[in-house]
């Protein structure tokens, strides 16, 4: 299963050295999670899991493979890109490529490293990318509402529908606010909503790019950030790119010492990746073994033999059942067997909706 966050960011915010550090293979070969490079602009990561590390010392795995993201650096924007301004055709593009995006904002003052604009302000920087999305959005809206309206009265159910969803979008762009703000009456309109492929239904995370004394606490400018995440039904989260830019050049060890010497459980690009990983409204299931524990992702609410399917498309084909234990019963009895023995491995059926943290074993004929 895959998913592709788009990195976007106004010149000199820290987008690219927080890119650079996603990327540097060289520090991710010596971490816990590592990374390769699948395009020249793509980054493809692991997502950090503390659970999956457990069950492999449980079962004794030979191998522990994370579930992963890619992360995608996009191209440069500038005002009128909706218009195809500078690289406005190619940014628009690749955004509607990405599942979610990641936009950067700079949250610190420095007066060796020019600002586009002479002043810091992260959420005029962040309106500058929204207002070309929303012009984009709108362009597209305007005449497929319009075109819907006229089928509609002629009685066509699909129109109407489209009428409801898009129209209701369609207001809120004008009102200056994005499309993932509209809410569809039912799962017909939701299919409907989904297939415009609106850039401003695309979730956004935001990401607070601060001076290092700030990594711990944030500042005033990622506190307005923070608020207009909420807002808008967003997420935000607290990085310094300076203090990433310096952990790619450490070994495993000196990078947690110096992360506590900061106030710092963990990176901010683990931050980034775990946000990005539950933004996409994504979970978690695992599988067990002597040859490999492995975490694997799924869509939030989906069925078991969903489920089966992302590890082989045979699997759900021809699903029949799934041995699942819940992640704490696995760790708290010591494994499979011993959960076995205690009661706590179920069988569950096509209808079994998968929780966050089973470990499961698919059964299927083909």
């Amino acid at each position: 299963m895959g998913f592709r966050c788009g990195i976007v960011g106004l010149p000199n915010v820290g987008k690219s050295t927080l890119f650079n550090a996603l990327t540097q293979t060289q520090a991710a070969q010596a971490a816990n999670y590592p990374f390769c490079t699948i395009e020249p602009n793509v980054g493809q990561v692991a997502v950090p899991d503390e659970r999956l590390e457990k069950i492999a010392a449980i079962a004794k795995s030979a191998k522990t493979i994370h579930t992963q993201l890619a992360f995608v650096d996009i191209a440069g924007l500038v005002k009128g890109a909706s218009k195809g301004e500078g690289l406005g055709n190619q940014f628009l593009a690749n955004i509607r490529e990405v599942d979610a995006i990641v936009h950067v904002l700079r949250c610190f003052e420095d007066d060796d490293i020019q600002h586009v604009s002479n002043k810091v302000d992260p959420i005029a920087d962040a309106e500058v990318v929204e207002t070309e999305l929303l012009l984009a959005d709108l362009e597209s809206l305007e005449k497929r509402v319009e075109n819907a309206r006229r089928r509609a009265t002629g009685g066509d159910k699909e129109a109407k529908a489209l009428v409801s969803v898009l129209g209701q979008a369609l207001d809120l762009l004008k009102d200056g606010k994005p499309a993932r703000l509209t809410q569809p009456n039912d799962d017909e309109e939701a299919a409907l909503f989904e297939q415009a492929q609106l850039l401003t239904a695309k979730p956004v995370l935001y990401v607070c790019n601060v001076a290092e004394e700030d990594a711990a606490t944030g500042n005033a400018l990622s506190e307005e950030v923070f608020a207009k995440a909420e807002r808008e039904g967003a997420q935000a989260v607290i990085v310094s790119a300076a203090i990433e830019s310096e952990l790619v050049e450490m070994e495993q060890e000196d990078r947690t010492e110096y992360l506590e010497s900061l106030g710092l459980e963990e990176s901010g690009l683990a931050k980034i990746i775990r946000a990005g990983y539950r933004l996409l409204g994504l979970q978690t299931f695992f599988t067990a073994g002597p040859k490999e524990s492995r975490a694997w992702t799924f869509p939030a609410g989906a069925k078991a033999p969903q489920a089966a399917g992302e590890i082989h498309t045979d699997f759900e084909r021809g699903f029949i059942r799934a041995e699942t234990i819940a992640y704490d019963d696995y760790v708290a009895l010591g494994g499979e067997g011993a959960a076995r023995e205690a009661g706590k491995l179920r069988q569950e059926g096509k209808e079994y909706l998968v929780q966050d943290g089973d470990v499961m074993l698919f059964k299927f004929n083909v």
